[in-house]
């Protein structure tokens, strides 16, 4: 057989390793590192603890002769793809996007400009000639789920015109942070931590809540400030301040879809080049 010419060694003298099986268990130890990193510090994550003993109770009771329970949860075992789906809805989601966007995938395919910054971009802008406060998460790899729960779910589609009305101070979700994953907007008025040390003692409160995300994650966080309308970009601990709309562009674009970069510059117009 084709498979037996890729073995390349047997474990415990009797079972076949080969070229496939070490492809198999990498893709399902990739699928379960990132399904582990999406739930870690979640709701889903004490709902997977719940799931598991239900499962181990389901192996246990016919083996305690626990004739009762065990007809149960062998009832429950019929519908329990569907349950996993309806519980596990948004992190499977996140899941599968996370899939996607990641590096090894990008080599097969081109990425096309991406909507999200451009309506961030527009947003900021917009929030700061406004003079409104913002501040905005936009998650990559690290997972953000102990941020999302201090929030409001929201799950909706990124627009600048959603943004400006989010930071608008006569609305309840003006305060705090907002989070967007990928294509959605899927929490606002969401805790960050705050940076407890900072060179600048001067920096306000958002300044601080970026700082000390970005210090804990490789989130981007991007402030406006709400007395200077200046915008700034939290990234690896250091906070990049005085930004334009076309640095904030470039510096989106480079952190988020590096594949961009050369297209971004080409497109560029004379009038995101003003402050």
């Amino acid at each position: 057989m084709f498979e037996d010419g890729l073995t390349l060694f047997y474990l415990f003298g009797f079972l076949p390793v080969s070229v496939f099986s070490l492809i198999d268990i990498a893709l399902v130890s990739l699928v379960l590192y990132r399904l582990f990193g999406l739930i870690k510090g979640t709701r889903a994550g004490q709902m997977l603890v719940g799931l598991l003993l239900l499962v181990t109770l389901a192996m246990a009771a016919p083996w305690l002769q626990m004739n009762a329970l065990a007809w149960l949860l062998e009832q429950v075992r019929s519908i329990l793809l569907i349950l996993l789906v309806i519980l596990f809805q948004p992190e499977l989601r996140r899941l599968l996007l996370a899939l996607g966007q990641s590096q090894f995938l990008r080599w097969f395919y081109k990425v096309e400009p991406s909507r999200v910054i451009d309506e961030v971009v527009n947003g900021v802008v917009q929030v700061a000639e406004q003079g409104y406060g913002a501040l905005i998460v936009l998650g990559r790899q690290s997972s953000l789920g102990s941020v999302v729960e201090t929030g409001v779910a929201i799950d909706s589609e990124v627009s600048d015109d959603l943004l400006t009305t989010i930071f608008n101070p006569r609305t309840p979700l003006h305060d705090q942070a907002v989070v967007i994953q990928g294509e959605r907007l899927i929490a606002a008025r969401c805790t960050l931590p705050l940076a407890e040390e900072v060179e600048d003692q001067r920096l306000g409160t958002r300044h601080r809540a970026a700082l000390g995300l970005a210090q804990e994650s490789d989130a981007v966080t991007i402030v406006v400030s709400e007395e200077t309308r200046t915008i700034s970009l939290a990234i690896g601990g250091v906070l990049l301040r005085g930004l334009n709309r076309a640095e904030l562009k470039q510096r989106l674009v480079e952190l988020l879809a590096p594949q961009q970069t050369d297209m971004v510059a080409a497109t560029r117009s004379p009038e995101e080049d003003e402050v």
